[in-house]
């Protein structure tokens, strides 16, 4: 493996209908109840509607605005719309991973990074919506070795 290499992760925008799943029913109920003939705050209905579409399409583009790089030395999380916000974590402070998977991201082969580090501003660091067949944790742990051995950090441990 080449470890110069930087990989770039875009979270998948299913796991977006995964995690805003219940507000997509409760769009799809929304319409269906202004689509009745005499309905009582009607208007008030429609408006909520739209405010919740805004609100869902907001969301999509801010998950299609985040990205993951993992570089040979960082993980750079960059996010925002209007606004980008970068954070860094230094792999050599990285500590542990984990990897889960929701019943909804099983079926649409997806699935969850979890990377625990040493870093104040992120101590767990969620990646979201990566594919299955992506190995994220091997690529991470395989460069945080090389840089804690660069570094000259060992891991001691109580037994």
């Amino acid at each position: 493996m080449n470890d110069t290499v930087t990989k770039i992760i875009r979270p998948d925008w299913l796991q977006f209908m995964i995690d805003k799943l219940h507000l997509f029913v409760l769009l799809a109920v929304c319409v269906l109840y202004c689509g009745l003939e005499e309905v009582f705050f009607e208007d008030l209905m429609k408006g909520f509607c739209i405010l919740l579409a805004f609100y869902l399409g907001y969301g999509l583009i801010y998950l299609l605005c985040c990205r993951f790089t993992i570089t040979d030395e960082q993980i750079i999380f960059e996010r925002g719309v209007f606004t980008r916000r970068s954070d860094f974590i230094e792999l050599y402070r990285v500590v542990d991973f984990k990897e889960k998977r929701s019943f909804l991201q099983q079926l649409l082969g997806l699935k969850t990074v979890v990377v625990f580090s040493g870093d104040r501003t992120h101590p767990q660091l969620i990646i979201s919506g990566v594919h299955n067949r992506e190995p994220l944790v091997r690529l991470i742990r395989e460069r945080v070795e090389i840089n804690k051995r660069r570094k000259g950090i060992y891991e001691i441990t109580n037994r």
